[in-house]
């Protein structure tokens, strides 16, 4: 596949160049609209019709797409997220921002997770847009997958686009996923007094406070290993990690203020409020007698495990056309929403979540055409016969 020539190629160079990170840090965070724009153009010139959702309960920056071909009950959904995690520029040893292809890889920011998706969705239909879809094919991009899933949320509210089936093309290996586990994100605030820092009595150490608080939440982690445990994964227990540490304003001040941002990995059975009700009493089992006032903060709403369907069909061909048996993963996706609409819904996409979140984020260029290739039936079997 001479990918160098290819329209495909000029088409994963454009949405890579398209900045739309999504973060926690409003002074990096921004829009996904360009590439909203470029995906809609893209799309309706191959007959789609095209609607961006504006991201419900945000400022108006954050955008989805649905775009449909054909009409009527049933069909499939193809679905993806088009913003990319924050990235240590320095770090990367090719230009982030454009699709470099050597040594059988194709690197760039999203060109795994999750923004190559779409150019290789669109290759995947351009054979079959002049047959008769008996049902429609959709092709739903998201917002804040990274951050806050409000694009998915959003789409869940509204209670569309319906569908018989959907896929989300995470990067799985090109092996459909059954499984994966919640995610959680939160924030511990804890306030103290400042004060000089030659004499401990004349303030109250926040950051000495949060040193007892991590030190609990390291022995909850090692709870909750012991409690939940489950085989169908490969680091089968939740886990929990410290993530981000920030507190008080100089050496030589008592730490009046510090925060610690840190995220749970859920085991299915797990519920998102019992976890956060539980690390909440204990935060204040040992703020309360130290005088610190504490604020335990969602980041975001978190999101649940995933279950396929039980006897899902959608599963049982994708496992056929990829000749892999379903496999369960550690990271969260947007599934557990798609499903709020009754969709048969599994995780399936080209490229290894080993590759995404880091400097030279790549592809393997050799997972392309099949995975185009298993795009192309199962497009067929929901939308053409």
């Amino acid at each position: 596949m001479p990918l160098n020539t290819s329209d495909l190629l000029t088409q994963l160079d454009k949405v890579v160049s398209l900045p739309s990170i999504s973060s926690a840090n409003a002074r990096i965070d921004m829009s996904n609209k360009d590439v909203i724009d470029y995906l809609a153009n893209q799309f309706e010139s191959m007959g789609f019709t095209c609607e961006i959702v504006p991201c419900s309960g945000m400022d108006s920056n954050k955008f989805n797409l649905i775009a449909t071909l054909g009409s009527g009950p049933g069909g499939l959904v193809l679905a993806g997220h088009t913003d990319t995690v924050p990235l240590d520029e320095q770090l990367w040893s090719v230009d982030p921002f454009h699709v470099t292809e050597k040594d059988g890889k194709l690197f760039g920011l999203g060109i795994t997770d999750m923004k190559g998706f779409f150019p290789i969705v669109m290759q995947a239909i351009k054979p079959l847009l002049d047959e008769d879809f008996k049902e429609p094919l959709i092709i739903l991009a998201t917002a804040d997958e990274e951050t806050s899933m409000q694009g998915a949320r959003t789409i869940a509210e509204l209670g569309r686009p319906k569908a018989r089936s959907a896929i989300i093309g995470e990067p799985t290996g090109l092996q459909p996923v059954r499984t994966h586990k919640g995610i959680m994100m939160d924030s511990i605030r804890l306030l103290g007094e400042s004060g000089h820092s030659s004499n401990p009595a004349l303030g109250n150490n926040a950051l000495d406070a949060m040193h007892t608080v991590i030190s609990d939440l390291m022995q909850f982690r090692l709870g909750m290993r012991e409690k939940y445990h489950n085989d169908l994964f490969e680091i089968p227990y939740p886990t929990l990690n410290l993530g981000s540490i920030h507190g008080g304003d100089n050496p030589n001040r008592i730490c009046g203020h510090c925060e610690l941002e840190f995220d749970i990995r859920l085991m299915p059975g797990m519920h998102i409020e019992t976890v956060r009700a539980e690390i909440r009493r204990r935060v204040e089992g040992i703020t309360q007698p130290l005088g610190i006032q504490f604020e335990l903060a969602p980041l975001f709403a978190g999101v649940p495990a995933f279950f396929a369907e039980e006897n899902s069909a959608l599963l049982k061909t994708a496992q056929a056309l990829t000749g892999h048996s379903a496999i369960n993963v550690a990271f969260a996706t947007e599934g557990p929403f798609l499903q709020q609409l009754g969709m048969d819904t599994i995780i399936l996409g080209p490229g290894n979540i080993d590759q995404a979140h880091q400097p030279d984020e790549y592809m393997s260029i050799d997972m392309i055409e099949p995975y185009i290739e298993i795009l192309r039936k199962l497009i067929s079997q929901h939308c053409l016969y």
